[in-house]
C-alpha cells in the first residue's frame, strides 16, 4: 500500500513539472560599448526561431542546463542563456563563436531579449 500511495505521488510529481520553453516575440539588443543597440525582431516557437528580417536563416534552440540558440544570425555563432532567465521579461544572453576551441567557455558578446507583449 505505501509503495502504490509513493508511485501515485511520484507521478503526479512528474505530471506537474513542464519544460520551459522560449516562446513569443521578441526584441534583440547587442551590447555595445556599454550601450544596447536593438538590431531586430525575434519569435520563438518552441525549438525554432526565426527574425523579422527574412534574409537571416532560422534556427534551433537546445533546452538543457542552458538554452542554446544555435544558428543565431550565421552559422558559427551561439548564445547561450541561463535556465533562471527564462520566465523573466528581459533575458540575458551571451554570444559564443564556434570557431573558438572550447567555445562554449569563451564569451565573445552579450546582449537581451525584450519580451514584446
Amino acid at each position: 500500500m505505501h509503495y502504490l500511495s509513493l508511485l501515485i505521488v511520484l507521478l503526479s510529481v512528474n505530471f506537474s513539472q513542464k519544460t520551459e520553453k522560449l516562446n513569443g516575440r521578441y526584441n534583440y539588443l547587442i551590447e555595445d560599448e556599454n550601450q544596447y543597440i536593438q538590431k531586430d525582431k525575434i519569435t520563438f516557437k518552441d525549438s525554432v526561431f526565426v527574425f523579422d528580417n527574412k534574409f537571416l536563416p532560422k534556427g534551433k534552440v537546445s533546452y538543457g542546463n542552458a538554452i542554446l540558440l544555435d544558428n543565431f544570425i550565421n552559422i558559427d555563432l551561439v548564445i547561450t542563456i541561463p535556465k533562471d532567465q527564462i520566465q523573466k521579461d528581459t533575458i540575458e544572453f551571451f554570444m559564443h563563436d564556434k570557431n573558438d576551441l572550447n567555445y562554449l567557455d569563451v564569451v565573445t558578446g552579450k546582449g537581451r531579449l525584450i519580451r514584446i507583449k
